[in-house]
């Protein structure tokens, strides 16, 4: 029987592996960084943090959601999105209830005064376009597409381990295999 595996880097062990400026890892948590960065100045004038504009943004599109909804549309855990949340709530955007038909539930509404934001935040996604020098629409869907391809592959995939020498022995031949399968 064969078992199929996903592909493969072609140059395993290469010394340039460890340099920083060839970590995938590293130019997509700096571009991120840069590009929140440029957020916040548009933020600030909306009293809002980057984490809380994307709660916003979820509500925007479609009010009155369950807290679940939005932590799976974020890809963030409970545990994260409450306290955005709470500061939402704080500032007078946002609300929480039960919901009627399930006391379980809680449901995130815009106030007046969160639905009013959205008029002022209408202008970020250009002024953020021109800022990165960025006027194909059609650059930057695929640009996203790839991201969020690169996002599922990523949560999809098994956590990764170091061993001693992954390119030495097929997985059966490894010492100490047949003791890890008991």
């Amino acid at each position: 029987m064969t078992t199929s595996q996903a592909p493969q880097p072609d140059d395993l062990g290469s010394p340039q592996d460890l340099r920083l400026e060839n970590q995938l890892c590293f130019a997509l948590y700096a571009a991120s960084r840069a590009v929140t960065e440029l957020y916040r100045p548009l933020l600030n004038e909306l009293g809002v943090t980057y984490p809380q504009y994307l709660v916003l943004l979820e509500l925007w599109q479609r009010d009155s959601r369950p807290v679940k909804d939005l932590t799976e549309a974020l890809q963030l855990d409970y545990g994260t999105v409450s306290p955005l949340l709470k500061r939402l709530e704080t500032h007078g955007l946002v609300t929480r209830h039960r919901a009627s038909d399930n006391e379980s539930r809680v449901l995130v509404s815009l106030t007046p005064a969160g639905r009013d934001l959205r008029s002022r935040a209408e202008g970020i996604p250009h002024a953020l376009r021109c800022a990165l020098h960025r006027t194909d629409r059609a650059a930057d869907r695929e640009l996203i597409e790839t991201l969020q391809e690169l996002t599922a592959t990523a949560r999809a995939s098994e956590p990764l381990a170091l061993t001693a020498d992954a390119n030495s022995a097929p997985d059966s031949d490894r010492p100490g295999d047949d003791e890890q399968r008991r």
